[in-house]
C-alpha cells in the first residue's frame, strides 16, 4: 500500500487510515460535511479530554444528534450511521499538569510521555487495519492537540486532516466583528505569553486574537492597558456554544475566565461605526 504525505509517496504504510477531525468551536451545526463524512467511515473514535470528562470535541459530536434541524438534512438511518452506536471509543486523557510551569522540565517530561502513549493507542488500531478518526475542536492544525498525534504517526499510516471551523472565527462572527482588511496585520497570541512580549507584540499589530485566556486574564488586560487596545477589546466566552458569552473586556468586572475564551481585538480603524462614519 501506498500514501502520500507532504507530496512524497511511503511503501509499506500500514493498514489503517488516521483521520484528523475537526470539529469546529462548539456549535455541532459548524461540524462541515466532510467531518461528517469522516465521522461515518471511522471505525474508532479518539478524543482528548480531562480524567472522568467528556472532552469538548466528543460533546460537540453529541450534540450532533440534538441540533434542531439537523437530523432533517441526512437520509432516514443516516444519523445513526454517523454517531454509530457501539462503536470504539478510545478517550485520551490529559495529565493533570496545571500546577507545573510549561516551562518546567517536569511538564514537558509528562507532557511528551502523554503524546507519546497516546498515539502508542492510536497505532495499536492502525495495525489492526481500522480507521481512527481523532476529534480535535476547532481546526486540528491550529493549536490543536491532533498535531502531537500527527507528527508522530503521519509518517507511518495513511492520514488525512479534516479542517475544522477554528474558535477566533466562530467568535469574531458570534460578534459580528470585523477584524481585519486592507493591509491590517493580524496577530494570534497565547496568553500564556511573558507580559512583557505580549505587550510588545499588541503594540505591533493593528489586530489581535487572544487564545488561552482562563486565568491569564489580568495579564491580559494590563497588557491591553499599556499597549492602548483595551478600550476596544471584546471578550467572548465559549463561542458559537448555547451559554456563549461576550462583552467589551472594559466593562468585565471580574477576571474569572473559563478555558474556552478568548479576547478580539479589532483592526479597521476607519469602519464605520453606528451608522455615522
Amino acid at each position: 500500500m501506498e500514501t502520500s504525505v507532504g507530496g512524497a509517496a511511503l511503501a509499506g504504510v500500514a493498514a489503517g487510515r488516521l483521520i484528523g477531525v475537526g470539529t469546529g468551536p462548539g456549535d455541532p451545526e459548524l461540524l462541515t460535511l466532510k467531518a461528517v463524512r469522516a465521522l461515518a467511515e471511522a471505525d474508532v473514535l479518539a478524543y482528548f479530554a480531562k480524567a472522568g470528562r467528556r472532552g469538548n470535541g466528543r460533546t460537540i459530536l453529541d450534540g450532533l444528534g440534538k441540533a434542531d434541524g439537523v437530523a432533517a438534512l441526512f437520509a432516514p438511518g443516516q444519523m445513526a450511521g454517523i454517531l454509530k452506536p457501539g462503536r470504539i471509543e478510545l478517550p485520551l486523557y490529559y495529565p493533570v499538569t496545571v500546577e507545573i510551569d510549561k516551562e518546567h522540565d517536569d511538564y514537558k517530561g509528562q507532557i511528551t510521555g502523554f503524546y507519546d502513549a497516546s498515539a502508542a493507542s492510536v497505532a495499536a488500531h492502525l495495525d489492526a487495519g481500522r480507521t481512527v478518526a481523532i476529534l480535535s475542536e476547532g481546526d486540528p492544525m491550529f493549536y490543536g492537540s491532533y498535531m502531537h498525534l500527527h507528527v508522530r504517526l503521519a509518517g507511518r499510516y495513511a492520514a488525512e486532516v479534516v479542517p475544522g471551523v477554528t474558535a477566533m472565527s466562530g467568535c469574531w462572527s458570534l460578534a459580528g466583528l470585523p477584524i481585519v482588511q486592507g493591509d491590517d496585520v493580524l496577530s494570534v497570541l497565547p496568553g500564556t505569553m511573558d507580559e512583557a512580549e505580549l505587550c510588545r507584540r499588541l503594540g505591533d499589530t493593528q489586530a489581535a486574537v487572544i487564545m488561552k485566556v482562563g486565568r491569564n486574564l489580568p495579564k491580559i488586560r494590563r497588557a491591553l492597558a499599556a499597549s492602548g487596545k483595551l478600550e476596544n477589546a471584546v471578550y467572548v466566552e465559549r463561542g458559537t456554544m448555547a451559554n456563549a458569552a461576550m462583552t467589551p473586556l472594559a466593562d468585565k468586572l471580574t477576571d474569572e475566565a473559563p478555558y474556552f475564551s478568548l479576547v478580539l481585538v479589532p483592526g479597521w480603524s476607519g469602519r464605520i461605526m453606528d451608522g455615522s462614519a
